[in-house]
C-alpha cells in the first residue's frame, strides 16, 4: 500500500450515505472515485463528482469490472453487501473492502472499527463499518468501561435520514410530523452490535424525529466507586486526547452542532448526589461519523494516512 493514488468503486451510490461519501471523496488527495454502481441511476452523470465530471454511475446490476480497483466501498441497504462479496474475491482478493451496512459486524474475519476505540491497523483488509447508534454509544461508553458496573441504559434519537430514502413509518411526515417516534425498543441490532463490542449488558432504545439529520445518544451507567464531575471529564477527555475527530464539552452537546460535521461531541456529564449514577450525551451527524465520514477515516488508517486526512475542515 505504497501508491500515491487509490482507486474506489463504490457500490449503492444514490442514497444518503452515498452521496456523502462522494463528497468526501472528491476533497481527498489519495482517493480517487473510478466507479459509482447503482441499481436506478445506471448511466446517469454524478453532479457532486468534480474530480471527473464527466463519471456515470454504472449499472450495479450488471457486468462488475474492477480493473485497477484497490478499494471497493458498501453503502447498501443491509443484506445487500454479502451478496457481491464473492464475487469481488473471484475477481481479486487483495481488493481492500468496507461495508457500511450490517452483513458483516458479527463477522469475526471481518474487522469492526470505531477507530478511536478499535485499534484498526495498516493494511487492514476487510472491514466492518459500525451503526450509527453503535457508534455514538459506544463513544460514549468506552472510557468510563472499567467503572460500570450493572447494566446501561442508551436512549438514541437520530434524524429521519437514518431510515433511508425508501419511504416508510420511520421517515413517513404523516407519523413523525411535530412528533418522536419510538421503534424497536428492544433487541434493536445496534444493541446486539454495542453487547459484542463494547459492552455485554447494554440496552439501548431508538427513536426517530421530525428532523432530517444528527442523532443524540443519552447514556445512563452505574459506577463502581464514587466519581465527581469534574474527575468524569477528565476520564473523557484523556481516553480522547489523541484524536481528532471527538470533541469532549462540560456541557451537553446538542445535534445541531453536528450537523454536516466529521467529529462527535460527548458531555453533559452529570453525576447523582451520590457519585455513583452517571449520564452523559454524545451528538454526531448519522450520515457522517455514523456512516460515511467514519468510512472514510477507517480507510486513511488502513491505508497509512492521518485518520482525520479529508475530514478536519469541518472544525471550522
Amino acid at each position: 500500500m505504497n501508491k500515491n493514488k487509490y482507486n474506489i468503486a463504490l457500490l449503492g451510490g444514490r442514497g444518503f450515505v452515498g452521496q456523502e461519501i462522494i463528497k468526501i471523496i472528491d476533497n481527498h488527495k489519495y482517493f480517487d472515485l473510478s466507479l459509482v454502481y447503482s441499481s436506478s441511476k445506471a448511466g446517469q452523470k454524478i453532479d457532486s463528482y468534480n474530480k471527473n465530471p464527466e463519471l456515470k454511475y454504472s449499472n450495479l446490476n450488471g457486468e462488475m469490472k474492477l480493473d485497477e480497483i484497490d478499494i471497493v466501498i458498501f453503502a447498501l441497504p443491509n443484506g445487500e453487501s454479502s451478496k457481491f462479496v464473492e464475487k469481488i474475491e473471484k475477481i481479486d482478493s487483495s481488493i481492500v473492502m468496507i461495508d457500511i451496512g450490517s452483513d458483516f459486524r458479527f463477522n469475526n474475519n471481518w474487522f469492526y472499527s470505531i477507530p478511536e476505540i478499535n485499534n484498526i491497523t495498516i493494511g487492514t483488509n476487510r472491514i466492518s463499518n459500525p451503526g450509527c447508534y453503535a457508534t455514538a454509544s459506544q463513544l460514549s461508553i468506552a472510557p468510563i468501561k472499567e467503572f460500570i458496573t450493572s447494566k446501561v441504559s442508551c436512549i438514541g434519537i437520530s434524524g429521519y435520514s437514518g431510515a433511508g430514502a425508501t419511504p416508510n413509518d420511520k421517515n413517513n411526515p404523516d407519523i413523525i410530523n411535530e412528533s418522536i417516534y419510538p421503534y424497536s425498543l428492544s433487541s434493536h441490532t445496534h444493541e446486539k452490535e454495542i453487547n459484542k463490542h463494547c459492552y455485554s449488558e447494554v440496552y439501548f432504545s431508538p427513536h426517530v424525529a421530525d428532523f432530517f439529520r444528527g442523532i443524540l445518544i443519552t447514556s445512563h451507567f452505574s459506577l463502581s466507586e464514587k466519581l465527581n464531575e469534574k474527575k468524569v471529564l477528565k476520564i473523557y477527555s484523556d481516553f480522547y486526547k489523541n484524536n481528532k475527530l471527538i470533541r469532549i464539552l462540560k456541557e451537553a452537546p446538542l445535534i445541531k452542532d453536528v450537523i454536516n460535521k466529521n467529529y462527535a461531541i460527548i458531555g453533559g456529564f452529570s453525576v447523582s448526589d451520590d457519585g455513583q449514577n452517571l449520564v452523559t450525551c454524545c451528538v454526531i451527524d448519522n450520515l457522517l461519523k455514523g456512516a460515511a465520514s467514519q468510512c472514510i477515516q477507517n480507510l486513511n488508517i488502513a491505508f497509512g494516512f492521518e485518520e482525520s486526512l479529508s475530514l478536519e475542515d469541518t472544525f471550522n
